[in-house]
């Protein structure tokens, strides 16, 4: 791989932590490069025992197997967030132990869960944050409405091909790179003064 390949991943990185610093540091499902950034060091939409409480939450709305609650937090995060079935079915086995939640008849091999009187008060006691939960989810939706228009999406495509054809090349001068950085981050500067 060669130096240049390092300084556009430099570059590209530096302007996309420019603006998750301006939009905040949740974990999105569908960030610029397409997937998760899960792992890598970033704070998590959700602590356990918050993931817990909104589990609990749709759970106390009506019964839900694993599948339902990951997809229901996806379409209310408007698709930002994607709980992994690892965080999942593990909380959901301690929601079962604290006694919050119970298994629920349903039809077909997928369990599904009820929320028990226990789970109920619970939610009840919680609901101040309860409800913060489900506005930060919201908020998600939101910002992902904002940002994440097609045209942007375009632009952001085209500027990385753009990138990589112009600084993968062999004959690329450190001075090339310093300018294509000044460049990006003049840009940046200019879109967080809109």
């Amino acid at each position: 791989m060669h130096s240049s390949h390092h300084d556009f991943e430099r570059a590209y990185n530096r302007l996309r932590h420019h603006f998750a610093g301006r939009f905040g540091r949740h974990r999105f499902r569908h960030g610029w490069g397409g997937e998760s950034d899960e792992g890598r060091g970033r704070r998590r939409v959700f602590d356990s025992g918050e993931l817990r409480l909104v589990l609990l939450k749709l759970i106390g709305d009506q019964p839900r197997h694993g599948y339902d609650l990951i997809r229901a937090i996806e379409e209310l995060s408007g698709g930002v967030y994607v709980p992994s079935p690892g965080v999942v079915y593990p909380t959901l086995t301690m929601l079962s132990d604290m006694g919050h939640i119970e298994e629920a008849k349903s039809e077909g091999a997928r369990k599904a869960f009820a929320i028990t009187a226990d789970g109920t008060a619970h939610l009840a006691e919680k609901k101040a944050e309860v409800d913060a939960l489900f506005a930060r989810l919201a908020e998600l939706a939101s910002l992902r409405q904002r940002t994440d228009a097609a045209p942007v999406r375009r632009a952001l495509a085209n500027l990385r091909a753009v990138l990589m054809n112009r600084l993968e090349r062999d004959d690329v001068r450190p001075e090339t790179v310093h300018t294509v950085a000044g460049i990006l981050d003049e840009a940046a500067q200019k879109i967080e003064r809109l």
